[in-house]
């Protein structure tokens, strides 16, 4: 890849799957469920009996901000659907990277723009705050990551 610094071509055996391909780091996993937070409680909501509208209006009093998320949420999701077969589409996994970096990058700049706008920012949103931009900033440098996802990783 041309960006960043040279990745290692030699991993450990044990960092790399049966198939033979890289494992995915754990962060990965991690920054995926916190990309696709509305997925998930949108899928609690939905399996819990009758009370699935309460507790979306609990976490997502506006509307607005529900689908924000569902849209920020969706490359993450998507990318959840493609891991395990990402030797079947290495392109769309190459393309996954780009696309979760934009996802992150625009998540952070709504949780700043809801916090700038807020008088009295609630901890949660804080929290989030700082949770995605080390997210963005993990996905940024991750060695590993941008070895599972280049192109080589991937049979290209």
């Amino acid at each position: 890849m041309p960006w960043g610094p040279p990745v290692p071509h030699s991993y450990h055996p044990d960092h790399y799957n049966a198939h033979g391909w890289l494992r995915l780091p754990l962060l990965f996993w991690l920054v995926l469920l916190l990309l696709a937070r509305t997925w998930l409680l949108f899928i609690m909501a939905g399996a819990s009996q009758g009370q699935g509208a309460a507790l979306l209006a609990l976490f997502y009093p506006d509307h607005d901000h529900f689908w924000w998320g569902m849209a920020l949420g969706l490359p993450a999701a998507l990318l959840f659907l493609l891991s395990g077969r990402r030797h079947r589409w290495p392109h769309v996994w190459h393309a996954g990277w780009w696309l979760m970096l934009a996802a992150l990058a625009v998540s952070l700049a709504v949780q700043g723009v809801a916090l700038w706008q807020s008088p009295q920012p609630a901890l949660s949103d804080l929290l989030l705050t700082l949770l995605d931009s080390a997210a963005l900033a993990w996905w940024l440098l991750s060695r590993s990551l941008k070895r599972a996802f280049s192109a080589a990783e991937n049979g290209e």
